[in-house]
């Protein structure tokens, strides 16, 4: 665990457009095979059917894939005192190989191949279940998806009071993310962003057919006085 604090947080001293990297992971430098115990051993969680889905690195790539109906999700709570503060944006290096068949936010089947989830914050709201089961801190979910409106943001069936998706592209290969984490978070919620306490990743292929394939190269968040673009 002394490594993984290390890992994530010796890239402080640098600086990106003049805002500070406050945590970065990078994938592509990891031998082909099998992913779960290097995510496992870097602090990951496997959550949901996490289990069952292929992560597999291979020609520099976090490659994550199944073929059936899956929902899995694997992230990193932060240990309090490590939590990233004055978070500005993040960069995500990811594509799409294949999307499931049928997954289509405007109809209500909110699935997707590859998408990401920051929480900020430790207060919890509603996920919408009763007794407050699954209360969560706000998230914001940039994702990729294959019918929806890119720059549109989506609202799920769970989470409503707190969690907010956004498409950051529709097209298969990979793509370079820069999502506006601070602008995004002061748009929905009408105050300046917590720390960023937990952060994932998460494919869902339930009520689909086909499967899907995605894969991650890099995770980077940047303190606020980075330079970000706009998807």
């Amino acid at each position: 665990m002394k490594k993984l604090f290390f890992f994530l947080f010796v890239t402080a001293v640098f600086s990106f457009g003049g805002g500070k990297v406050l945590y970065s992971l990078d994938f592509t430098k990891q031998k082909d095979g099998d992913a779960k115990a290097w995510l496992r051993a870097k602090g990951f969680k496997m959550m949901l059917d996490a289990p069952e889905l292929s992560m597999q690195f291979k020609s520099g790539k976090l490659v994550i894939r199944t073929s059936g109906e899956k929902a899995g999700l694997f992230g990193i709570r932060l240990p309090e005192g490590r939590y990233l503060d004055n978070v500005g944006s993040v960069k995500i290096v990811w594509g799409v190989d294949k999307f499931p068949n049928g997954a289509n936010w405007a109809a209500g089947n909110n699935r997707l191949a590859i998408g990401a989830l920051i929480a900020l914050g430790t207060q919890t709201l509603s996920s919408g279940l009763p007794l407050g089961i699954n209360a969560a801190p706000p998230f914001l979910g940039p994702f990729i998806g294959e019918k929806e409106q890119v720059g549109k943001r989506y609202l799920g069936k769970l989470y409503k009071k707190g969690g907010r998706y956004y498409c950051v592209a529709n097209k298969k290969g990979a793509v370079t993310t820069h999502f506006d984490i601070d602008a995004k978070y002061r748009q929905e919620f009408h105050k300046a962003p917590p720390p960023v306490t937990a952060f994932g990743f998460q494919m869902n292929t339930k009520d689909t057919s086909g499967g899907a394939q995605a894969f991650i190269k890099s995770i980077t968040f940047y303190s606020n006085s980075t330079f970000a673009h706009k998807f």
